[in-house]
């Protein structure tokens, strides 16, 4: 390894150890359990929310907030999470209940589904800047919580990659909306295609008004 690949190596140990000051904050819980979502802001697909508990001597490097990644990186790190992880929950929400109960609501639902996916119950939740309403589990939420805390980064990617890999099944289903490209969210394309060939079944009505 060269000094400069030492280095930054190095560097990403400190910046690791410091995504983990939460955790070691809370170090009297025995399972510390992250929470995010992904897919609030789309106009097709489903909402989908993660909970992830890491070991208490977790050794994954790179936990970031999942926007701040690589798809790549994403898919690495997904993998990591899945094989190391103490537990993992996950929560979906389709566009049908998001148009019924509003994406807010629909936000917290996948979370509390995602929270009962869980193998083991988690004894304080840290959470993506929110607070989940009808849980009855201590909770921290964090503004920024994916960019600050390991355990909702880890939460982060395992939601962002598990809603990509839908929306990539989602692309071969409805043709023409390039939902493999943009994941469902507003991009000019993605408008254009509205316009021309109008909804299909994952569009979220309440989103696509001003639109079609």
């Amino acid at each position: 390894m060269t000094e400069k690949q030492l280095a930054k190596l190095e560097a990403e140990k400190k910046r690791s150890y410091e995504m983990f000051s939460y955790e070691r904050e809370y170090s009297e819980y025995e399972y510390i359990c992250g929470i995010d979502e992904v897919g609030r802001g789309p106009f097709a697909g489903p909402v989908v929310a993660c909970g992830v508990i890491l070991p208490k001597d977790c050794d994954i490097l790179y936990l970031n907030d999942s926007k701040k990644l690589s798809e790549k990186k994403r898919e690495a790190l997904y993998l990591e999470i899945k094989e190391k992880a103490v537990a993992i929950g996950i929560g979906i929400v389709d566009e049908k209940t998001i148009d019924e109960i509003n994406i807010l609501q629909a936000t917290y639902e996948a979370m509390r589904q995602a929270i009962n996916n869980l193998s083991v119950k988690p004894d304080i939740l840290l959470n993506d800047a929110v607070t989940i309403p009808a849980v009855d589990i201590k909770q921290v939420p964090i503004i920024k919580g994916d960019a600050k805390s390991a355990s909702i980064a880890a939460a982060s990617i395992v939601a962002k990659v598990t809603r990509d890999h839908m929306m990539d099944e989602f692309d071969k289903i409805y043709p023409g909306y390039e939902f493999s490209k943009n994941k469902g969210y507003g991009t000019e394309a993605h408008r254009k295609a509205l316009k021309a060939i109008g909804p299909c079944e994952i569009h979220r009505k309440t989103f696509i008004r001003n639109h079609i």
